[in-house]
């Protein structure tokens, strides 16, 4: 499609201005990690599906290329491999290539090694490994013999490739690390990305600094410049754009930035739902106008979002009528707007993130192919064919760290910057079943508040990723104020992230626990027990539809 076409071309542009790091992603759960991991070191990063074309790696100029991990085995007819003509595209090039895990073994496997199942069973855990000297791999360890690894395999390397040797093995014998120094590729069979592994970022710092010999080139500041020069390039002097506001960082962010550029041919418009936090419309829009001075229009669509949902109790049917009704506010929106300024708006700015357009691997067996996915409740996907708009979306290729550290070269406040991540479709996804039954919004409302002003109080809300209550289809018996109750059970959830895609739940103190659930008791009279989710993401996702 045209739309995907534009976006791979805007990362070749992209690209073309920094030294590109590529991933190729055989569906390890770790795979967005690495993305993150060298930019943290100073490197603009690239995630492709495993099977990308050999066309599609070159036209990003890789300087070094890494292959992923993932949940396949080799030997399995259907794996995924590198492209024809792989290697000898990085020989001509000199481009060094890492292979972690699934990765070390399909370097092993295609350069004519051996991989087979593990004699014990696999590895699996924090362990040590045991490293050789001399080994340009871990020169930066100074003479360490061993350090505390994080494996996740079944399969291991045997026999290896001619010219490789092998430069650590774990304790149970099996090769963990490996080098071609004079071709350039290497392999672990460990996970250097995750924070289980002893110096892991300097191990990835060190591999693509000393031994890819790559610059660090990627700089906040510098991305800035760049999409505020983007902008200024890809809109005319009389074109005009429309921003949706979620109140939520990354949109508010891309405004303020494409609002430096284009001024009062910006035209914001702020969309309350229904589905709002506790004072949420007036709290947002005085940040709007009184701090980052935005030019924005509040439209009040709660009453027909509301008579929308009713009876709707499924998730996924509530994501699409919420989609489907906020078409309708930005249709309607769009058209007074053109009445107003005499001309048809070009543009649409979008908060949309990396993590939003990564292409997923699918798991094995499941018999997909590698598919292009892009969240639906993060962009206004299904917009009608009369209301075409070209995207401007600053952040496609960042993460979420990165947008906030855009904010903040931007001079957006502090307090909103560290905001904590709000759904798209609100609290819709709070109240489990129909929203609109009772007053369960209000409910969830009271308690949310009370909850989110709690960890303030304690001074923990900039240290949590996202914290929130959900309303539970369950009623509990209770005793309060000497009378037999039946009342409402809420659940609340806070978690630690870095991006949103793995979590782990906040461990908050039995004195913090008791207080915010005597508070929640005490001041929400249809409320009479509270519960705290203690499961971490995965197996569970962070929010709870």
């Amino acid at each position: 499609s045209n739309y995907f076409s534009s976006f791979q071309l805007h990362f070749f542009k992209m690209s073309g201005d920094h030294n590109v790091a590529l991933i190729l992603d055989y569906g390890s759960q770790y795979t967005q990690l690495i993305t993150r991991r060298i930019r943290e070191v100073g490197m603009f990063s690239l995630l492709f599906p495993g099977d990308a074309s050999l066309e599609r790696i070159q036209s990003v100029n890789p300087k070094v290329i890494i292959l992923s991990g993932g949940p396949n085995s080799v030997h399995v007819e259907g794996s995924p491999k590198v492209p024809a003509g792989f290697f000898e595209y990085v020989a001509e090039n000199s481009i060094p290539v890492l292979g972690i895990c699934y990765g070390m073994q399909l370097l092993t496997h295609l350069l004519g090694g051996e991989v087979s199942p593990a004699v014990k069973g696999g590895e699996y855990g924090r362990m040590p490994i045991n490293i050789e000297p001399n080994s340009s791999l871990f020169s930066y360890l100074n003479g360490r013999e061993s350090i505390n690894v994080w494996m996740s395999h079944g399969d291991e390397a045997v026999r290896l490739p001619e010219g490789f040797v092998t430069i650590a093995k774990s304790h149970q014998g099996a090769v963990v690390a490996i080098e071609n120094a004079q071709k350039r590729l290497f392999g672990f069979q460990f996970h250097p990305e995750v924070m289980h592994t002893e110096t892991g970022v300097e191990m990835i710092s060190h591999f693509l600094t000393k031994i890819a010999k790559v610059t660090p080139d990627w700089d906040m500041g510098q991305v800035l410049e760049g999409q505020l020069r983007k902008v200024a390039e890809q809109v005319g002097p009389d074109d005009h754009a429309i921003c949706a506001l979620s109140g939520g960082v990354d949109s508010t962010v891309a405004a303020v930035l494409v609002h430096k550029v284009l001024g009062d041919r910006l035209h914001c418009v702020f969309v309350d739902n229904g589905l709002l936090r506790y004072d949420e419309q007036n709290r947002v829009m005085a940040t709007f106008r009184e701090h980052l001075h935005l030019p924005v229009t509040c439209v009040d669509h709660s009453k027909a979002m509301l008579d929308r949902l009713k009876g709707v109790s499924d998730p996924e049917a509530k994501r699409k009528a919420i989609g489907a009704e906020f078409i309708e506010v930005f249709k309607a929106y769009s058209h007074e707007l053109e009445a107003k300024i005499g001309k048809k708006p070009k543009f649409l700015v979008q908060g949309t993130l990396y993590p939003d357009v990564i292409e997923s691997c699918p798991p094995p067996g499941s018999g997909q192919k590698h598919s292009h996915t892009i969240k639906s409740h993060h962009n206004v996907g299904g917009l009608p064919k009369d209301l075409q708009f070209t995207l401007i979306e600053p952040f496609r290729e960042l993460f979420k760290d990165e947008v906030r550290a855009v904010g903040r070269l931007l001079g957006v406040p502090e307090q909103f910057i560290k905001r904590h991540p709000f759904p798209g479709p609100g609290l819709a996804v709070r109240v489990l079943g129909d929203v609109t039954d009772g007053n369960k919004l209000d409910t969830l409302r009271e308690v949310d508040e009370i909850f989110v002003n709690t960890i303030r109080e304690y001074g923990l809300y900039d240290e949590i990723w996202q914290a929130f209550a959900v309303f539970l289809p369950v009623k509990s018996v209770g005793v309060q104020g000497d009378q037999r109750t039946h009342s409402h059970v809420v659940a609340l959830r806070a978690v630690n992230s870095s991006d949103g895609m793995t979590a782990d739940w906040y461990s908050f103190t039995p004195a913090f626990l008791r207080d915010v659930s005597n508070r929640i008791c005490n001041k929400v009279r249809s409320v009479n027990r509270v519960v705290y989710d203690i499961t971490s993401k995965p197996p569970g996702t962070i929010e709870w539809e």
